[in-house]
């Protein structure tokens, strides 16, 4: 990896300060379920943008199926344990509680800081790009995160502690992934790479767009999907 892993912390803390952001605009006033829906579209147009562009092209490159296929299973299996582990720990706690959500929220924050540094193994354009997809992600969890601790009375300060929390996971997931490339053979970037596909995947189709339909949609809404992926793909040849 010619990143540093300085480097991919800097990138890194773009995403987590929007995890924090999102909480305090949430803090300040609530977004609508509209606008929710059009940032989860936006969101998961710029996410598969970068995949179909950059981070599956490159795997092609690679031409290593095998690996590719075994990091591929590994990353849809670890998706959805974490999925099946966060159901499991929603139903069995009151309504009240909030351990389950948090669980499930600092995982998924930690997967996605990995996948930050996992993307610079395929460069740093890459890697810039993903950064940019996260982060409307990253906003629209820090929105989550406060809207579901508030229904549960959570005080603000509580709250903003805990978005703060989960941004310092996402830089040390970052910084843990950076490290895990600068430290393994060229083979293993390549299951690595398959690994972070197959979990980009799942936050897109399972995640942002699952969540995005939960509210009835205008065609405004839809075509913020589109919106993201054209933008990203645009700003790629421009870079």
């Amino acid at each position: 990896m010619n990143t540093s892993l300085s480097s991919v912390l800097m990138f890194a803390a773009f995403p987590a300060i929007s995890v924090v952001l999102g909480a305090l605009v949430t803090l300040v006033r609530t977004p609508s379920a509209k606008l929710r829906s059009a940032v989860q579209h936006l969101a998961a147009g710029v996410i598969f943008c970068v995949l179909a562009t950059e981070l599956l092209p490159d795997l092609v490159h690679r031409h290593m199926p095998w690996v590719t296929l075994m990091g591929f299973s590994i990353g849809v299996a670890v998706m959805l344990a974490v999925k099946w582990a966060g159901d499991q720990g929603e139903k069995g706690e009151s309504a009240r509680s909030s351990r389950g959500l948090l669980s499930a929220m600092g995982v998924d924050v930690a997967l996605d800081g990995m996948l930050i540094g996992l993307s610079f193994a395929a460069g740093e354009r890459q890697g810039l790009l993903l950064t940019i997809a996260l982060v409307l992600e990253l906003f629209f969890l820090g929105v989550s995160c406060a809207t579901s601790l508030g229904s549960r009375g959570k005080t603000k300060w509580a709250i903003g502690l805990t978005c703060i929390g989960l941004a310092v996971a996402l830089l040390a997931g970052a910084g843990a992934g950076a490290v895990l490339l600068s430290r393994v053979w060229p083979v293993y970037v390549d299951g690595l790479l398959a690994f972070g596909v197959a979990a980009l995947l799942y936050l897109v189709t399972e995640e942002l767009l699952v969540e995005a339909h939960e509210e009835s949609e205008t065609p405004i809404q839809t075509a913020m999907f589109f919106l993201g992926f054209i933008g990203l793909f645009t700003l790629d040849m421009l870079i």
